[in-house]
């Protein structure tokens, strides 16, 4: 199917690179001018909204401005009622709707940069269908101007989603915000990063935070600001398993800076849950060019080099994620792993206690320590640590299993039950 791309606006709405004031002025000017029904849109951020009502307020004083808000839990698939039921309604002469593009979010699949399945057309937003199919009952019953004020993938949903209800527009105007704001948002978002919280919240919260980032991505920010902003993007990404859209975003944060050892990292990352381990190798190669302390980095590339069996490389990138994080017990418990698969397991032992010492109730660590020594003979011990493994997890069928394969070793005569 051929989809209609957001440049594809009448004449009138394809304006060559008007300033800000050029393109305030003439939304100023269609609002004053217009005495009954219209309709315009603004692509903005809703900080820039709120002022933008503000001035409009100030700069037209004889006109009654009143606000629809919507909030993000809060889905609208009637707009026409809720102005019908406005007690002032007769009054109004300007009625700014902001928030809307929440009601769109549920219906948003997967995609990377307004590609993909962002507009996809078998999934529309009720309230689009509504705006579509009742647009005649805007203009007849309501002497209102309407503004829509949306960010850059409402409006564009809109174009893709409700066009006969756009095509009847007055105008659409894009309101780019003040530099210093502009940037105090970016810092917001970069700011409150977690990808923790992240993998906390529902793809609809996943999917709020990725549109407002690519909003940002189209006002003038300083590319190190706009790499940032991506990294977080493609973390989005991870956090909902859309694997496609992480590596575009984070190749694309790559762009802007090239030697962005977390962009490195988290792409190899990717790679490697894709199982194309050859490329994550090289993506953690990248990371620790620009970084060379990145314990992560060296810990996964580890990980990568063991599942290609190439156990001496492992190891020997694990001894250099341990030169800068000593204690972290997981590297010495995978580094044990490495070590048992060349049949090192006195070695092997040696780890898994490193790591048993920081965390003397990691299971995993107690199993394989265990299974070392069953490979050794060593069998009265193996079944210690099983038992202390299996005090921590009671009910692991692995560790059980380990546990009883030693004890027929070290018994073949007896029954286990």
């Amino acid at each position: 199917m051929v989809k209609t791309p957001i440049t594809s606006l009448s004449k009138w709405d394809q304006k060559v690179e008007a300033t800000a004031e050029e393109e305030y002025e003439g939304l100023r000017n269609v609002l004053d001018w217009t005495e009954e029904f219209g309709l315009v849109f603004v692509e903005c951020s809703p900080g820039q909204g709120r002022k933008l009502i503000k001035k409009i307020k100030r700069d037209l004083p004889k006109k009654q401005v009143e606000i629809l808000k919507f909030q993000e839990k809060k889905e609208i698939c009637n707009l026409y009622d809720l102005v019908q039921h406005l007690p002032n309604r007769e009054q109004i002469d300007i009625l700014f709707i902001q928030g809307l593009e929440y009601s769109f979010i549920p219906y948003i699949k997967t995609g990377y940069g307004g590609q993909g399945d962002y507009y996809k057309l078998d999934n529309l937003p009720p309230i689009l269908g509504h705006l579509n199919l009742q647009r005649e009952r805007f203009r007849r019953d309501f002497d209102i101007c309407f503004v829509f004020l949306l960010p850059f993938f409402g409006i564009k949903y809109f174009i893709q989603r409700a066009p006969d209800f756009f095509d009847w527009r007055s105008g659409l105007f894009i309101i780019h915000g003040e530099k210093d704001l502009i940037k105090l948002e970016a810092n917001r978002l970069i700011g409150n990063a977690d990808y923790d919280q992240y993998c906390q919240w529902n793809f609809s919260q996943r999917m709020t935070r990725i549109l407002e980032i690519e909003t940002l991505l189209k006002e003038d920010l300083e590319p190190e600001d706009k790499s940032f902003l991506l990294l977080e993007q493609g973390n989005l990404w991870v956090a909902s398993s859309a694997y496609k859209e992480v590596i575009a975003s984070f190749e694309h944060t790559l762009t802007f800076k090239p030697d962005l050892h977390e962009a490195w990292n988290n792409l190899g990352d990717t790679l490697d849950d894709l199982g194309r381990l050859k490329e994550a190798i090289t993506s953690y190669n990248k990371a620790l060019k620009f970084k060379p302390d990145l314990h992560e980095a060296w810990n996964n590339l580890g990980i990568v080099l063991g599942n290609l069996g190439r156990y001496e490389e492992a190891i020997n990138s694990y001894d250099n994620a341990l030169k800068f994080k000593p204690d972290d017990y997981e590297v010495w418990n995978s580094r044990g792993i490495a070590l048992d698969n060349l049949g090192r397991y006195e070695e092997a032992i040696t780890s898994y206690d490193r790591a048993l010492k920081i965390k003397p109730d990691y299971y995993q660590a107690l199993n394989n320590r265990g299974i070392a020594l069953g490979n050794l003979g060593r069998y009265g011990e193996a079944i210690i640590s099983f038992d202390t493994a299996l005090k921590i997890k009671p009910n692991d069928l692995d560790i059980s299993y380990n546990q009883w394969v030693v004890k027929q070793k070290n018994d073949p005569l007896a029954v286990y039950i």
